[in-house]
């Protein structure tokens, strides 16, 4: 694997689950993010600005309006509450120079050109890296970050602070996690719960509640869609009309016939831009909203018991993958992205249904394990093919996971841990051609075709 840089901890739920917009996490609401932590620091004699979007970034930047967010971002818009009309277009039209209101409330002179895109330039810590510079009178300050997979940013030489010794119950790998599970006799949404009431106290149920409403919200919106999807393709969103044929051949909510136009309905609200729930990445959103309301839907669970064991069991598993591969496309490939999300939508399914906390384990690593090799190779750098259809077939996947897992007693020959770390050798050694640069796969040869 490429990737030096990495969060320092695992990530908490409310982190995993973040509120931004479409069409990247890693893209668009990281650098975001970014470019908001270094706007802020700005003070009233700084003359110029100059973005460089190294790597990935600069390879898909264009497709998943990575400019556009990083504008935004020094303008200090959050991706959680933002209109993401203000983000669309933002790039453009600083044309030859324009005043833009910085996040520290002072005002600098920005051009289209000052954000510049420059994939041939990969720099050690991540794929997906931001080099910022700030003019002054007399010197000329420099920050590098790194968008590391699902919005999260980190910054070149500055040390996360490490949290993870005032959790009641650390852990960080799928094995620890079981142990304290075993020693409390409890599932694995307990575990994390009282870790996460550390982190976040009575905020924790209330994230979790708006994070849900968040996912059903864009799930609705994408059922009731039509139309084109933005970015030249002509991308034909097909999640309103397959919901409408289902609907007309009285298909019963129980049928997994509904897992595709769930997870697409998603995956194309995000392909417009729209307000989407990072699962853990935006690219792979669809699956786990996609997998939690069709058992809600086809098995009558109580959603007030449902959703939290869902996205606290799912968030586990995420974090897991998280700390020891990547979730980052442009790190290792989309079995980083799609792989772990189909995995933590088993988990928090089998979970539901309950699964042991073994067993729950089993249904992550059965879904991950047959992600594994999966390239990264959006057609012209957008978030829509392969990525919308492959959010649909990860979901049943998902699904039959859990299912499978179900039938068994959590015994397994494959543990979820080595699955993971094979994923973080795959993608070490996965050309970069086939992590999200656009240069390889579906993304070459489908414009011949």
């Amino acid at each position: 694997m490429t990737a030096a840089v990495r969060p320092h901890e695992l990530r908490s739920v409310l982190d995993l689950f973040a509120i931004g917009i479409g069409p990247s996490s890693s893209h668009t609401v990281g650098p975001m993010r970014a470019a908001t932590t270094f706007a802020r620091t700005l003070g009233p004699d700084v003359t110029r600005l100059h973005v460089e979007l190294l790597g990935s970034l600069g390879s898909t930047g264009i497709g998943h309006g990575t400019p556009d967010a990083v504008v935004a971002g020094l303008r200090g818009l959050d991706p959680a509450t933002c209109d993401p009309a203000e983000v669309h277009g933002a790039w453009a039209a600083l044309g030859p120079g324009r005043p833009l209101r910085l996040a520290s409330g002072h005002t600098v002179s920005v051009r289209t050109e000052d954000v510049r895109l420059v994939p041939g330039e990969r720099l050690p810590g991540h794929p997906n890296a931001l080099r910022m510079r700030a003019w002054r009178a007399a010197a000329v300050t420099e920050r590098v970050f790194y968008s590391v997979g699902g919005g999260a940013v980190v910054e070149e030489g500055i040390a996360g602070e490490d949290r993870t010794v005032a959790l009641p119950h650390p852990y960080t790998t799928a094995a620890g996690l079981l142990d304290h599970c075993a020693a409390e006799r409890c599932d694995i949404a307990e575990i994390v719960r009282r870790n996460e009431t550390a982190r976040h106290g009575a905020e924790l149920d209330r994230g979790l509640t708006e994070r849900w409403a968040a996912m059903r919200a864009c799930l609705t919106a994408g059922l009731a869609a039509h139309g084109t999807l933005p970015g030249g393709l002509g991308t034909r969103r097909r999640a309103g009309a397959l919901a409408d044929a289902l609907r007309a051949e009285a298909v019963p909510l129980d049928s997994p016939e509904w897992l595709p136009a769930y997870a697409m309905a998603v995956n194309e609200e995000n392909a417009a831009g729209h307000r989407v729930v990072t699962a853990p990445t935006n690219g792979a959103a669809g699956i786990v909203p996609a997998v939690l309301h069709y058992q809600l839907t086809a098995t009558r669970t109580r959603e007030a018991e449902a959703v939290p064991r869902f996205l606290l069991t799912a968030a586990a598993i995420g974090g897991v993958v998280a700390h020891n591969a990547s979730i980052s496309g442009a790190d290792v490939g989309c079995q980083g992205e799609v792989g772990s999300a189909a995995a933590m939508a088993a988990a928090g399914y089998c979970a539901v249904l309950g699964g042991a906390p073994a067993v729950v384990a089993n249904a992550a690593e059965i879904a991950l394990e047959h992600h594994l090799g999966l390239t990264c190779d959006p057609v012209a750098g957008l978030v829509q093919i392969p990525c919308i259809e492959r959010n649909a077939i990860a979901a049943g996947t998902a699904v039959n996971a859990a299912r499978l897992a179900l039938r068994g007693t959590g015994t397994h020959r494959v543990p979820l841990d080595v699955v993971v770390e094979t994923l973080r050798l795959t993608g070490r050694d996965m050309s970069h051609r086939y992590k999200e640069t656009s240069d390889g796969g579906l993304a070459v040869t489908v414009p011949y075709c």
